[in-house]
């Protein structure tokens, strides 16, 4: 493994870490990683291919929701394979162009995901304060364009970031202490002045992250004024119509909340922390969002449970099949 530099020079390559301080148990760590990410791209994958193929669920809120199972989907193969290469073989390097190609797909693919959270927001917003207008503000034409929109605010907004680190010349040190590249950890280590990325970084997390969550606070502010006024049983039923939103965005919001945080910190006063955080907040939503919305979504649980029940019909008739096959054999 790399160590770092007591003088600033040129590199051509990064060296990832992993898990400090777990380097012997890495091996075993992969298993997990692996089962988190097949769990990941089956979960999403089904999703996806639920809503796209069942013609009732071509609604505003299912839409939205496919949208964030292919990010979802795509956060973690930034990433998941890396780390498990790093976990299994020992494949710590990664070049420099490749390092911020994927500090800006996984900047972007974040931001993406925080701006989807926000149109789900103001679709429980319009379902539950103006169920009388729904159809006729989130119309297709609204939806793609909304799309559209994130799509080039995300880019716009993290396209400068791989542009700002390959200006820097020289470096203290490559080594990484994430198991991905992220832009937060690269800028400290360059050997120049980074005033422009900590401002830029600033503009971006409040630009994206924070307008994002303000909306989705005044979405939900003015949900709860108008479940206050409804009937109990109607409110119940309001409120749970929002539950597993209010889950992805809690598990998507916390940890990134605490990643912005300590990495205001030199690393040394939170530890591995800083490490924790930058994991919990790639793994944690797209292995667990397609658990939430295939438990608590009824209609995408109905769907699944049809899904799964020609499964086992086919692989019921293919058994029999085999079996009156063998019996010919043996005959």
């Amino acid at each position: 493994m790399a160590t770092d530099n007591l003088t600033c020079s040129s590199i051509g390559d990064f060296t990832l870490s992993g898990i400090p301080n777990l380097e012997g148990f890495e091996f075993f760590l992969g298993f997990p990683l692996i089962i988190m990410y097949m769990v990941a791209t089956i979960g999403n994958t089904s999703i996806f291919y639920i809503i796209t193929m069942s013609q009732e669920l071509h609604e505003p809120m299912y839409i939205f929701l496919s949208m964030l199972s292919v990010v979802d989907l795509l956060l973690a193969t930034t990433v998941m394979p890396q780390m498990l290469g790093i976990f299994w073989f020992n494949s710590r390097k990664i070049s420099f162009p490749v390092c911020l190609t994927q500090m800006f797909f996984f900047h972007f693919l974040s931001a993406l995901e925080s701006a989807i959270l926000v149109t789900m927001a103001v679709d429980r917003y319009v379902a539950i304060c103006h169920p009388l207008q729904y159809s006729s503000i989130l119309t297709q034409r609204a939806i793609t364009k909304t799309s559209l929109v994130l799509m080039v605010k995300g880019a716009t907004a993290m396209l400068p970031l791989p542009f700002i680190i390959q200006r820097f010349p020289l470096w203290k040190s490559n080594l990484l202490t994430h198991s991905y590249c992220v832009h937060q950890e690269l800028m400290k280590l360059a050997c120049a002045d980074i005033k422009v990325n900590v401002i830029y970084g600033l503009f971006v997390a409040l630009y994206v992250m924070g307008v994002d969550s303000l909306f989705i606070s005044i979405s939900y502010l003015l949900i709860i004024r108008t479940v206050i006024f409804l009937v109990d049983e109607v409110s119940l039923k309001a409120i749970s119509t929002c539950s597993a939103h209010i889950c992805a965005v809690l598990i998507y919001y916390i940890p990134y909340i605490g990643l912005a945080v300590v990495h205001r910190y030199p690393s040394d006063t939170f530890s591995n922390i800083h490490v924790l955080f930058g994991n919990a907040y790639l793994l944690l939503s797209p292995v667990i969002n397609p658990l939430i919305y295939g438990i608590r979504t009824k209609r995408i649980r109905y769907r699944l449970g049809q899904f799964l029940g020609h499964g086992q019909t086919i692989a019921a008739l293919l058994n029999h099949d085999c079996r009156g096959i063998i019996r010919k054999i043996l005959r």
